[in-house]
């Protein structure tokens, strides 16, 4: 599958199809799970009552994020060691879509955050394992692409790119586990859905009503995202064949 999408033209051929499948199935799946977590699951009194019901955004915001900047990585890293362009093109299609999740995971968390904790998050960040973390996973995206836009050639942006987005990489199980690993510097719930040590033998997890409703939104934030990337890969595509064209023209004038 990898490999045959791998080769431009069908993924051209392949993304025109999958786009508006993606895009319009995560949107219809985004949109029930919201109104089940908004306006039908009832509140939760322990995490802040009405508020609480931010994680059906917070929740798949944290873990597309994450999964964003691994992708991001993954991408960074074929395109360093075999040098396939269209794997640069992907990792140029992440960026801001990660950054933008990244910061909507910080916000939809310091919304939750406030009245749960009794502290604003503005006040605990610094000291903070879980909110700094996600802060500098912020810092990587928007870094990543300040440091493209900077350099003069696409070849050094992309080198450089991908340097600085695999380095980054360490920085996402600091994240995850970052609650379990320094309890003692964090105000953040430990996890609820995705369990290890003793949270996992004892069973303390999320109750089916919100769990369902939640894992459906994340898996059509999922879709949207997927259908996102390849169109925003498509624009690369097209603005590069654009560019060839153009340099093409100019040369035979």
């Amino acid at each position: 599958m990898w490999s045959i999408l791998a080769n431009p033209h069908r993924f051209m051929g392949f993304s025109k199809i999958a786009i508006p499948i993606t895009i319009g199935l995560g949107l219809i799946l985004s949109a029930w799970s919201l109104y089940q977590g908004l306006w039908v699951v009832p509140p939760v009194p322990a995490q802040g009552g009405d508020i609480a019901r931010a994680m059906f955004i917070h929740v798949p915001s944290a873990w597309l994020c994450m999964g964003l900047y691994v992708g991001l990585a993954g991408a960074s890293f074929v395109w360093f060691i075999w040098r396939h362009e269209l794997a640069d093109v992907a990792a140029r299609a992440i960026a801001p879509i990660g950054a933008g999740y990244t910061a909507l995971c910080f916000a939809t968390g310091a919304i939750w955050g406030e009245p749960t904790w009794g502290k604003a998050w503005r006040n605990v960040i610094l000291y903070d394992s879980r909110l700094m973390s996600v802060l500098v996973l912020l810092f990587l995206f928007i870094g990543y692409m300040a440091l493209r836009a900077a350099l003069d050639t696409r070849q050094k942006a992309a080198r450089a790119g991908a340097i600085l987005a695999m380095v980054g990489l360490i920085n996402v199980p600091i994240i995850k586990f970052s609650v379990d690993l320094w309890k003692e510097s964090t105000i953040h719930q430990p996890s609820s859905v995705i369990r290890f040590g003793e949270a996992a033998a004892e069973n303390v997890g999320i109750h089916p009503v919100f769990l369902v409703p939640l894992m459906i939104g994340f898996f059509g934030q999922l879709l949207f995202v997927s259908g996102l990337i390849m169109l925003l890969m498509r624009a690369e595509i097209f603005g590069q064949q654009a560019d060839a064209i153009l340099a093409r023209r100019l040369s035979e004038a």
